[in-house]
């Protein structure tokens, strides 16, 4: 216990000291040094990291099965880490109306949310936790269009962090991100029920409403949850997203941001309009299956596979209820291990 408080500790102050002092500087040197030393950053905490590793090895191979060779999966953790690295810096190459980052990042697509607002009924883009994906919601601000996230600033409501913690990772994270944007963040926990129509007063002034569907649903948004092919399985989805262009008019479109092999530049995909239709089951799945595609493309961008907790809550592993069944139908109760039954705590995603 008294070595795992020890390490957790030292992990937090090694990321509070990078995120705070050393990523602003690594991103005003030139890119290819700044994101050179961000990969080695994240190959120590690859070979350091012991346990994350192997739950990220571990889930991978659970939910991928045999799409990745063991060589591959090995990659796609190392790689994993060395892009929650990089994100550090794509944060603080947002300054100077995000010109640093902007010169990075390759835009394909930005037409068709042009003609979207043209329209005059605003625009829905909807992503996943792929990448960076904050950085390139904010890039679009930068650009020029007005972007209110639908989103939770995680590090508001994570348990295990304090006061003085949630500070900086505002200050480090939270405030350049909302720099670019048009309003604050529209957070979705329970009992918000004007979520839906603060999105939709935005959607109606002929702005940009951005979202991540991939985020686990709450105990609270069970009775709310779609069921739809999602990484081969069925995965449990909130389908919000439909639901307010179907309300609004507004069209969805698909946006993802992928960095290239150089780990310094990236892409920034928007598709056309996802055809909507009136079946708002089939309109969803569409959403998701783009998801799904994208992370089989790119298995280390999505950020999900570094939590057991996170990805069983979408249904894409057994939770720890269902493994506690299994023993106990496998060996008598008495020969069970307290390591097998208990479950581990529900991971939160902060950065890393």
């Amino acid at each position: 216990m008294g070595n795992s408080r020890a390490s957790r500790l030292a992990h937090n102050l090694e990321g509070a000291a990078y995120w705070a002092a050393a990523a602003p500087v690594l991103a005003r040197l030139p890119a290819f040094l700044g994101y050179r030393i961000a990969c080695w950053r994240g190959d120590q905490l690859f070979l350091r990291q012991t346990g994350k590793r192997a739950e990220l090895a571990r889930n991978l191979r659970q939910v991928l099965g045999n799409e990745l060779s063991p060589e591959q999966a090995a990659q796609v953790t190392r790689d994993w880490f060395r892009l929650a690295s990089c994100e550090a810096i794509d944060v603080m190459r947002l300054r100077h109306r995000g010109m640093p980052l902007r010169r990075l990042v390759e835009v394909r697509g930005r037409e068709h949310l042009e003609a979207a607002l043209a329209r005059g009924k605003g625009a829905i883009v909807c992503s996943a936790h792929f990448g960076s994906f904050d950085c390139g919601f904010s890039m679009l601000g930068a650009m020029g269009f007005p972007i209110t996230t639908i989103g939770r600033w995680q590090y508001n409501y994570t348990t295990r962090i304090s006061p003085a913690e949630r500070k900086l990772w505002d200050l480090v994270y939270g405030r350049p991100l909302r720099r670019h944007r048009n309003r604050p963040n529209i957070e979705p926990w329970p009992g918000r029920f004007e979520v839906a129509a603060l999105a939709a007063a935005t959607l109606r002034a002929n702005e940009v409403v951005t979202i991540a569907i991939d985020a686990p649903p709450l105990d609270s948004d069970q009775l709310r949850v779609a069921e739809v092919p999602f990484l081969g399985r069925q995965a449990r989805l909130l389908p919000g997203v439909v639901t307010l262009a179907q309300l609004t008019g507004a069209p969805v479109l698909m946006s993802f941001l992928y960095r290239s092999a150089d780990y310094r530049h990236q892409v920034l995909a928007i598709s056309e309009p996802v055809p909507a239709g009136k079946d708002m089951t089939t309109a969803f799945e569409r959403c998701a299956s783009e998801v799904s595609a994208a992370i089989h493309a790119s298995p280390a961008h999505w950020v999900y596979w570094a939590s057991t907790a996170d990805l069983a809550n979408l249904g894409l592993l057994p939770s720890a209820q269902d493994e506690s069944l299994a023993e106990n139908v496998i060996a008598p109760a008495e020969t069970i291990s307290e390591e097998t039954t208990m479950g581990e705590p529900a991971g939160e995603v902060i950065p890393a």
